[in-house]
């Protein structure tokens, strides 16, 4: 273990409920090693690079089957690192948020070994069964690879959401937990997605922003998880009645995203006012 590791990185770990096997890693090949050293680095960025804000922790079920469904923010994957760092730090007892990574990744050198010893899988059907079953917490973003070449201008919309969250959900009857993610479209204000580029490198596109690189700004981000929904059915439902579903899922997101933006702009509205009241005074 490295010495930067965190002692409550090392502590909430032992608080996860996963069956550790005597090597510390769990019936997936997730580490426990790996998940301190890379908590120990998000860590930092979670509580003071982005002193990020979590409302609505309580929402999450403390143990058993839960998806987490939410927008993507931000040209690359802030998003899905601070909410699995939210229920890692911000929740008690700390539960493993676990990610469907985009199929692209498994084609990069090491990404998908360090990925799965993270706790992060593949995007298959099978996976999320399989997890779902175990008691274990999916996190969903239903927009895909759309959802983060969100432009700057576009930060705060939501593109189409596929329909298979809900399917799974009910197939495996667990809860969905809506949460809204705020702040990423300003950390990476992404005001073009070069394609080409993104090919050369396996990837779908390569954000980029007003100062070049897609390197996140210290923005203060904030998630908010909203009430369970449950809904009853087999998952083999006809798709008008899936669809429907599926907005209210995308309703209930789009309002707390409403609510943090109205939210946000405020607080700015009186950080510049304290500001210029005491610029008036010296």
């Amino acid at each position: 273990m490295t010495a930067f590791v965190s002692r409550e990185v090392l502590r909430r770990i032992e608080e996860l409920e996963i069956p550790w096997g005597p090597f510390g890693v769990d019936p997936y090949g997730v580490s426990k090693k790996h998940l301190a050293v890379g908590f120990s680095m998000v860590e930092p960025f979670f509580r003071h690079y982005f002193s990020v804000k979590v409302l609505g922790a309580d929402n999450v079920p403390a143990r058993g089957r839960a998806m987490l469904v939410g927008n993507h923010s931000g040209g690359i994957a802030i998003d899905g690192m601070m909410v699995i760092a939210s229920m890692f730090f911000a929740k008690n007892p700390p539960r493993l948020a676990q990610g469907m990574v985009e199929k692209f990744m498994n084609r990069m050198p090491f990404a998908s070994m360090l990925t799965g010893k993270l706790g992060q899988f593949t995007g298959l059907p099978e996976h999320c069964i399989r997890l779902l079953e175990d008691e274990r917490l999916l996190m969903v973003f239903p927009e895909g690879a759309r959802g983060t070449a969100k432009l700057y201008r576009e930060r705060y919309n939501l593109v189409r959401f596929g329909t298979g969250f809900v399917r799974l959900a009910m197939r495996t009857r667990a809860p969905i937990i809506p949460f809204a993610f705020l702040g990423g479209g300003a950390a990476v204000p992404t005001i073009h997605n070069a394609v080409a580029l993104g090919k050369l490198v396996g990837a779908p596109y390569i954000p980029v922003t007003p100062y070049g690189l897609p390197i996140p700004l210290p923005v203060k981000l904030e998630v908010e998880y909203g009430e369970p929904m449950l809904f009853h059915g087999t998952g083999a439902e006809a798709d008008t009645v899936i669809e429907g579903y599926v907005e209210q899922v995308r309703t209930s997101i789009s309002q707390m995203i409403e609510k943090g933006r109205a939210r946000r702009e405020k607080a700015a509205e009186q950080t510049l006012r304290d500001y210029q009241g005491g610029g008036s005074a010296t």
